[in-house]
Formats: C-alpha cells, structure tokens, sequence
C-alpha cells in the first residue's frame, strides 16, 4: 500500500495518533496530524483522478470524513484556540478534496497550488 493510502487507513480506523482519534476522544485540533491527513487525501486524489473505480474504503472515508469534521467541531464547547477562519478553511479543504476525489478533478482554475494550512 502506497504512503497515501497507508495514511488515510490510520486515519479512517482512527488509529492511535490520528487526528481522527485525538478529535473524537481528547477533543483536541491536532495541527500537525490535521495537515499529515490533509496531505494524504491530496495525494490520493492526485493518484487517483483517472481511477475508472473507487475502493469503498477510502471512498467511505472521503465521504464521511468532511460532514463528521465539520459537526463534532461545530459544538460551542467544543475548544477552538485557533482563528476561527483557520477552522473555516480546514472544514473547506476536507469538502474540497472530497469533491476532487469522486470527480476526478477540483474545481479550481490550473495551475492550483494547495496552500498549507
């Protein structure tokens, strides 16, 4: 299994010291384990953007992983030391690569350079 797809499993099995994991139990926005699965999910898009086929998992994940994000964090007890638009951007981020994965493509004008977040 390539690093890409090695990554996205830790993350979708929310595996010990995925940002998944440390979310849901510590409540906790790790930056570093954020942008490592950020990372992995654009890398997988790229890999995969002429894919005829999907796998479910990863497939599942990419589809889960935004609107889940999106509604554990959006709890007013939920802390936010960061600006509020860094958590704007991520949530957008996790949106657009689902959309890049399932169709092929992103919806931005080439050449599109992916700032870090």
């Amino acid at each position: 299994m390539d690093a890409g797809l090695t990554i996205l499993s830790q993350e979708f099995d929310a595996e010990e010291g995925s940002f998944l994991l440390r979310l849901r139990c510590d409540l906790h926005w790790d930056r570093a384990a954020f942008s490592r699965l950020e990372r992995a999910m654009r890398l997988v898009c790229e890999q995969t953007q002429a894919a005829t086929q999907l796998d479910r998992w990863v497939a599942e994940g990419f589809h889960s992983v935004p609107s889940w994000v999106a509604d554990w964090t959006a709890h007013p007890q939920f802390p936010r030391p960061e600006p509020d638009r860094y958590y704007r951007a991520c949530i957008e981020r996790l949106s657009d690569l689902a959309t890049w994965y399932f169709q092929g493509y992103h919806d931005y004008l080439e050449p599109h350079s992916w700032a870090e977040l």
